[in-house]
């Protein structure tokens, strides 16, 4: 299991994103108290629509001349609460919570409010990687091409000293031999590929479930070496309405620099692009001496 930052432990978060929290609560300085002709509506505000933020931190039960410490576990900190921008928008009001008294909270040098940065909603801080395996860690890949079965293949590592076993999916026939060199780029390019933008709510639920519904382009499985199955079946994107497309002969519906794909299990709907994934793509021929 990979070590890291995990979003309610279920998927992998954006490591730039909780850095960029962490910097901002790091650097966070009070500017001044709350005027009291605002106080109230501003505690009101912040009891209604403020963002309510929990810090945990390892701590240790025995803990000697910070020297010796024994018995390390997790412990509930700091809790307080992130409300609206201040009307010069240059602050932002925060509570500490049990506190009596709001304060107007800035980061030196910066100018602006800090509200936007402690977002609640889960997909702000889901990562973009589809895939990041390191050639060491893969077990087997398999590539299906749906409109052109005889393409599809499935390579096995058999070893670390650069043997690998390719399949054809369609026939079960065992290739001979294959381009190498090919191939490792082939396995190496999953070291890190991100899709461009996920599509939950772009979409309305009828139309992605339209999409899903049909016959993928491709389906990418991928396993390592500690038997984590990473599954994506990817489908075609129309740049234009079909209805539009089927009436003029020179407009083609589909788009060439995108497509989309399921990812995390299914759980997310996300745009890609050709230019990134090309790598991953080519057919079994390819691959071929």
């Amino acid at each position: 299991m990979k070590s890291g930052w995990k979003l309610n432990e279920q998927f992998v978060a954006n490591t730039k994103v909780v850095d960029f929290l962490l910097s901002t609560m790091k650097r966070l300085r009070v500017k001044s108290p709350v005027p009291l002709s605002v106080r109230n509506s501003v505690i009101s505000r912040l009891a209604s629509n403020g963002i309510k933020v929990e810090v945990y931190q390892e701590v240790h039960r025995i803990n000697l001349f910070n020297r010796y410490k024994f018995f390390k576990h997790e412990k509930l900190t700091k809790v307080f609460y992130v409300g609206d921008a201040t009307p010069d928008n240059q602050g932002t009001y925060m509570l500490i919570e049990d506190a009596d008294n709001p304060y107007v909270v800035f980061i030196p040098g910066f100018r602006g409010f800090l509200f936007s940065r402690f977002s609640p909603k889960p997909d702000d801080w889901k990562s973009h990687v589809v895939f990041n395996t390191k050639l060491a860690d893969i077990k087997s890949v398999s590539l299906k091409f749906f409109e052109e079965p005889e393409s599809s293949f499935k390579v096995d590592v058999v070893d670390a000293r650069g043997n690998y076993k390719v399949t054809a999916i369609q026939t079960g026939e065992l290739l001979e031999s294959y381009d190498t060199l090919k191939l490792l780029n082939y396995l190496t390019s999953f070291r890190d590929l991100r899709y461009e933008t996920r599509m939950n709510n772009l979409l309305t639920p009828m139309k992605i479930d339209s999409i899903c519904s049909s016959t993928p382009l491709y389906e990418i499985t991928l396993v390592n070496r500690f038997e984590d199955t990473t599954k994506v079946p990817m489908f075609k994107k129309h740049s234009i309405p079909e209805s539009i497309a089927n009436a003029y002969d020179r407009l083609v519906p589909v788009d060439h620099d995108r497509f989309y794909a399921l990812i995390n299990d299914g759980n997310d709907f996300v745009l890609m692009q050709y230019y990134v994934f090309d790598r991953i793509l080519y057919p079994l021929s390819h691959y071929r001496n």
